[in-house]
């Protein structure tokens, strides 16, 4: 079978590129080696020399109609992954998101639905930025999902979620995948008309598609360069440089963290279960690990003696917390996650220590965002 990836050369993309590789599966990749991903000798990264030579490699992006026709010859299913990534940087690189998340997917669709191709299954890669907040429990309402945090709120250090109905403090539920869509950033808006658009119109075509809306997934190979995304990576660059850690709001914001190759695992099964088809599922642990604690296990992993600063500092369209309740994935597809946080973040720092120190570029990141009105 013939599996075309798109962003097959990212994180993601590149190790599922290897398992499917390693399970007999003709590999393409497409895939334009962003810089802000692969550095700025993007055919040196990591990332592109562990497909190199594995793949037929395909330099180009999703935004042209050419470079998508010439990917999807002779591919019998789609993994579509290529994608901007990063809640704080979507709300001001507006027309790059839109272009590359919804634009790019409209193409691939386009020519799916108005030329003839062999393509009989579409992965799509969505996120768990599309529930917003995700689903909480107010003891007076029951099950509520509450709305973007209020700018007063945060300013007065009041992080909590509130019910938003009565605007008292409510308890987190894992988010299921029939909870209420409603993102607080356009990179989550984005993610959410991805997917939509790709079940809408697959349905329309008779091509089945699933969609996974993947949790904080890090590992090794995990782009060390980009100052936007993945906070693990982010503190790994700040303690290798002897920089201390910004840790926002009070360091009790959570996150389901899930490990590389459990993601690439779960996204094969994709592929390869027809009970996959037309669904959507989570893919984490079902278990939500606080910032704080992230920082600190970094910081003994790395023997580091950098200090940890919880600066009350907010980003404006970060969400409070998530994690996924994967139920629907382990009955439906038999996904079971092998690693769990210790054991993930002993791999991801063993690989980080073995890698050169990256110029750690947070700061400006967090100029630019408070020159935007986005960094508080």
């Amino acid at each position: 079978m013939r599996v075309l990836i798109t962003g097959g050369a990212g994180f993601i993309g590149s190790n599922v590129a290897l398992k499917l590789i390693e399970k007999g599966y003709e590999v393409t990749v497409l895939d334009n080696l962003s810089p802000q991903i692969h550095g700025n000798n993007p055919e040196n990264s990591e990332l592109y020399m562990s497909i190199k030579d594995k793949v037929n490699f395909i330099l180009g992006t999703v935004t042209s109609k050419e470079d998508w026709k010439k990917a999807l010859k002779d591919a019998d299913v789609i993994v579509h992954l290529a994608a901007e990534t990063g809640t704080g940087q979507s709300m001001y690189e507006i027309e790059k998101y839109v272009d590359t998340n919804i634009k790019g997917t409209a193409i691939m669709w386009d020519i799916l639905t108005n030329e003839k191709y062999s393509v009989k299954k579409v992965v799509v890669a969505a996120s768990r930025a599309i529930y917003g907040e995700g689903k909480y429990y107010c003891n007076e309402h029951g099950e509520v999902y509450p709305v973007e945090r209020e700018l007063k709120d945060l300013e007065n250090k009041d992080f909590a979620v509130k019910c938003p109905i009565c605007h008292k403090n409510v308890k987190l539920l894992g988010t299921t995948e029939d909870s209420k869509i409603h993102p607080t950033s356009l990179y989550g808006l984005t993610k959410s008309v991805q997917e939509e658009m790709s079940l809408l119109l697959g349905k329309s075509i008779n091509i089945p598609v699933v969609t996974y809306r993947y949790q904080n997934v890090y590992g090794p190979g995990q782009s060390l360069k980009n100052p936007y995304t993945g906070i693990l990576s982010i503190f790994s660059t700040r303690i290798k440089n002897g920089n201390n850690i910004n840790i926002f709001e009070d360091g009790k914001e959570s996150r389901d963290f899930v490990y590389i190759s459990d993601v690439a695992d779960a996204t094969i099964l994709g592929i390869e279960k027809k009970e996959a088809n037309y669904q959507s599922f989570n893919v984490g642990t079902g278990v939500n690990i606080d910032v704080l604690t992230v920082a600190e296990t970094l910081k003994r992993l790395y023997k580091s003696d950098v200090k940890i600063e919880v600066s009350g500092n907010f980003r404006l369209g970060d969400i409070r917390h998530n994690f996924a309740d994967i139920s629907k994935i382990k009955e439906l597809l038999g996904y079971e996650p092998k690693y769990n946080f210790e054991q993930g973040m002993e791999k991801f720092v063993e690989w980080v220590n073995k890698q050169p120190v990256e110029q750690d570029n947070y700061e400006a990141s967090i100029l630019e965002m408070k020159a935007k009105g986005l960094y508080k």
